[in-house]
């Protein structure tokens, strides 16, 4: 499947393929008119909606896009014409973006008190949360890409990870 847009009802709409609004409304409990104001960004897709087409089709695209949609922040799926989603590729970048990240973590004092950050440093810092950034996306697109690839459920990669979080004492 090829993700053509980054917003919720445009990557519902490819995830139904060839079902029938009313089709794919059934199975995730909504009604055609639902799914049509969905697809067409009339109106958001509800958290429980969401969450039931997470259920069903376990689909890290669709997966991404609600949680970059409705929080506005974190990694997005990586769709645009100079990205190659091979996942060969998608290693080789995660990669590349990583080492940078570590670098720059490595290379940047978190020492001083807020308030005592000089401005120059305080670029550093900046750069050095982009660099994070860049990584964390890599990090998702990879994850993605390889759970798609492979058959793991993205979803069930998450579930193992929240109970080693909470076995670990990590999270309640």
């Amino acid at each position: 499947m090829t993700v053509t847009g980054n917003l919720v009802g445009e990557v519902m709409k490819e995830l139904r393929g060839s079902e029938t609004q009313m089709q794919f409304g059934f199975e995730v409990g909504v009604g055609r008119e639902a799914i049509s104001k969905y697809e067409n960004g009339r109106t958001k897709v509800p958290t429980d909606i969401s969450r039931s087409i997470v259920g069903k089709y376990d689909n890290p695209k669709f997966a991404l896009t609600v949680q970059h949609e409705y929080t506005g922040t974190g990694p997005i799926y990586l769709n645009g014409p100079n990205v190659d989603l091979h996942r060969c590729s998608v290693r080789e970048k995660t990669i590349e973006e990583l080492q940078e990240a570590l670098e720059s973590i490595t290379s940047t004092s978190l020492a001083k008190p807020s308030d005592a950050i000089e401005h120059f440093e305080r670029k550093n810092i900046m750069d050095m949360i982009e660099e994070a950034v860049e990584a964390a996306t890599a990090l998702a697109n990879f994850i993605a890409v390889t759970t798609e690839h492979l058959g793991i459920s993205y979803s069930g990669v998450w579930m193992d990870h929240y109970k080693y979080l909470q076995k670990a004492g990590f999270i309640k």
